[in-house]
C-alpha cells in the first residue's frame, strides 16, 4: 500500500478523474496549501472554471451598477432584489437535475404557472375548485392527477405517487380557504406534472425538447383556461401568502439563522475534514478549509447585521430582518446540495449524466432515474410559483410564461451547470440567478426599457454559454 503521508508518493499516485475534486481538492494528503492554490489554478487553466465566471460576473456587475446608480446599494434595494429574483432562482435550482442528464424541461415555466394558478383558485374562490372550475374541467383536471399516480406507480416513483395522491384527497375532501392548503395543493400539482412529462420522456422515448415544448404549449392553455384571458387571481389579502416573498424574520430570528446556517456549515465542514484526516483519505489542506469556513461566517454575518437594520424609508413603518425568501432558498440548496453530494441517487445523476451507456451497463436504473428529475423540476417550479406570485401580489394568465423560463434556464448555465450533462450544482442556480436579478434590478434602477433588459439578458447567457463550450473542449483537449 503507497503511503500518502510521505512526500514521495505524490510522483507514484495516479492522476485523479478530470472534475473529481472540486474548488481546492487534491490527490493526496501532502500537498502543501501553496500547492493546493497552484493546482486549482492549472485546473482553471484546463478549463475547469466551475462557477468562477458567474461569481465574477456578480461582483462586476454590482460595481457597475452601484457606480450608475445610487439606488442599488441601499438596504432596501438589495432585500428587494433577493426577493425579486428568489422565484427564478428556485425553478432554476430545479432545472439542474434535468440539466445533470443531458435533458432539458422547457414547461418548468408553465408549469409553476398551472400550480400559481390552481392556489390562486382555492384562495379566490374559497376552497370551492369545483365551482370555479366547472363540473367538466374539475373531473378532467382529477382525471390527470390520478394518471400521474398511476404512472409514478407504474415506474415505482413512490415519492412522487404519494404526494400526487395527497394531493387528490385534499381536493376532493375540500378546505376552505387556508394558505397551507393551497400551497401544499400547488407543490402536489407540481410533483404530479413531473411524473407525466417524466413518463413520456422515459418510458415512451420523446425527445426530452419535443416533449416539454408540447407541455409548455398546453400547460399555457391550462392556465387560460383556469383564469381566462385578461383574468387576473389576487393573493396579496392573503397575510401568510404575501408574507412568503414580502415578509421578513424578526431580527432575532435572523441571528438565529445565522448562527444555524453559518454553525451548520462550520460544523459539517470541520467535522467531514478532520473526520476524512484521521482515516488519512483525501483531504483539502486545513488553512483552506478554515478559511473557507472563515469567510462564510464573516460574510454571512455581514449580511445578517445589514439586513436587521431599519430600512423603511418612512419613519412611522418598520422594514427590519431577513427575507423569509433566504431561509426558504437556503433550505432547498442544503437539500438539494445533499442529495448530489452525499446519496447513492447523486452519484447515480452525475454518472448517467456523463455516460448513459456506461450507467446502464454497471446496473443503474436509467429511465426511472430521467423521470425522477422531471419530477423534483416540477416540484421546485411549484415552489417558485408561490415565491413569484407572492411577490407579484396576483396570478394572470401570463404566470410562468414570458421570460420566467428562459430566465430560470438561463441562470442555471451562467451558473455553471452544462447543457451538455453530467457537470453542475444546485449553487449553480443560486449565483446564477443572482446574475440575472443584479442585471434586471440594475437595469429598472436605470429605467431602461423592456428591450434592453431582454437584450442585455440574452447576451450574458450567450457568454456563458460560450464560455462553457469552450471550457469543455480545453478540458477534453488537456485530458487527450
Amino acid at each position: 500500500m503507497t503511503d500518502t503521508s510521505s512526500p514521495s508518493a505524490t510522483s507514484d499516485k495516479p492522476d485523479a478523474p478530470a472534475g473529481a475534486i472540486t474548488d481546492f481538492g487534491i490527490d493526496t494528503t501532502s500537498m502543501s496549501t501553496g500547492e493546493a492554490i497552484k493546482d486549482y489554478f492549472a485546473r482553471m487553466k484546463d478549463g475547469q472554471l466551475g462557477s468562477i465566471p458567474a461569481v465574477l460576473g456578480v461582483i462586476v456587475l454590482a460595481i457597475l451598477f452601484s457606480a450608475l446608480s445610487a439606488d442599488f446599494f441601499t438596504l432596501r434595494n438589495i432585500a428587494n432584489l433577493l426577493a425579486q429574483g428568489a422565484g427564478q432562482t428556485i425553478i432554476a435550482m430545479g432545472i439542474v437535475f434535468v440539466l445533470l442528464l443531458g435533458e432539458i424541461d422547457l414547461s418548468a415555466g408553465t408549469a409553476s404557472g398551472v400550480c400559481a394558478s390552481l392556489m390562486a383558485l382555492h384562495y379566490v374562490h374559497n376552497g370551492n375548485l369545483l365551482g370555479s372550475m366547472g363540473t367538466g374541467v374539475f373531473i378532467t383536471f382529477i382525471a390527470v392527477l390520478v394518471l400521474a399516480v398511476a404512472l409514478a406507480v407504474l415506474q415505482r416513483i413512490w415519492a412522487g405517487a404519494a404526494i400526487s395522491l395527497v394531493g387528490i384527497v385534499v381536493i376532493l375532501v375540500g378546505s376552505p380557504v387556508n394558505a397551507w392548503v393551497e400551497i401544499l395543493i400547488a407543490i402536489c400539482t407540481g410533483t404530479a406534472i413531473g411524473c407525466i412529462t417524466g413518463f413520456l420522456v422515459s418510458k415512451i422515448g420523446m425527445p426530452s425538447f419535443v416533449v416539454t415544448l408540447a407541455l409548455f404549449i398546453v400547460w399555457q392553455g391550462v392556465i387560460l383556461q383556469f383564469i381566462g384571458e385578461g383574468g387576473t387571481l389576487p393573493i396579496s389579502t392573503s397575510d401568510t401568502l404575501n408574507a412568503v416573498a414580502n415578509g421578513n424574520l424578526s431580527v432575532a430570528g435572523s441571528w438565529i439563522l445565522f448562527v444555524v446556517a453559518a454553525g451548520g456549515y462550520a460544523l459539517l465542514a470541520l467535522g467531514q475534514h478532520f473526520s476524512r484526516q484521521r482515516r488519512g483519505l483525501v483531504v483539502q489542506p486545513t488553512p483552506i478549509v478554515l478559511f473557507k469556513v472563515a469567510a462564510v461566517a464573516v460574510l454571512s454575518a455581514i449580511a445578517t447585521y445589514l439586513l436587521t437594520v431599519n430600512r423603511s424609508s418612512n419613519t412611522l413603518v418598520v422594514i427590519e430582518g431577513v427575507p423569509y425568501v433566504v431561509p426558504i432558498v437556503l433550505v432547498l440548496l442544503v437539500a438539494g446540495t445533499y442529495v448530489l453530494n452525499r446519496t447513492r441517487y447523486g452519484r447515480h445523476l452525475y454518472a448517467v449524466g456523463g455516460n448513459k451507456e456506461a450507467a446502464r451497463r454497471a446496473g443503474i436504473n436509467v429511465p426511472k432515474l430521467r423521470t425522477s428529475v422531471f419530477v423534483i423540476c416540477s416540484s421546485f417550479a411549484a415552489i417558485g410559483a408561490i415565491v413569484y406570485s407572492s411577490k407579484i401580489g396576483a396570478v394572470n394568465p401570463q404566470a410562468g410564461g414570458l421570460n420566467t423560463l428562459l430566465f430560470a434556464v438561463g441562470a442555471a448555465v451562467i451558473g455553471g451547470t452544462s447543457l451538455f450533462g453530467g457537470k453542475g450544482r444546485i449553487i449553480d442556480a443560486v449565483i446564477g440567478g443572482a446574475v440575472l436579478a443584479i442585471v434586471n434590478n440594475g437595469l429598472g434602477l436605470l429605467q431602461q426599457k423592456p428591450a434592453v433588459v431582454n437584450i442585455v439578458t440574452g447576451l450574458v447567457l450567450m457568454l456563458a454559454a460560450t464560455v462553457d463550450a469552450l471550457s469543455r473542449r480545453r478540458a477534453e483537449a488537456s485530458a487527450r
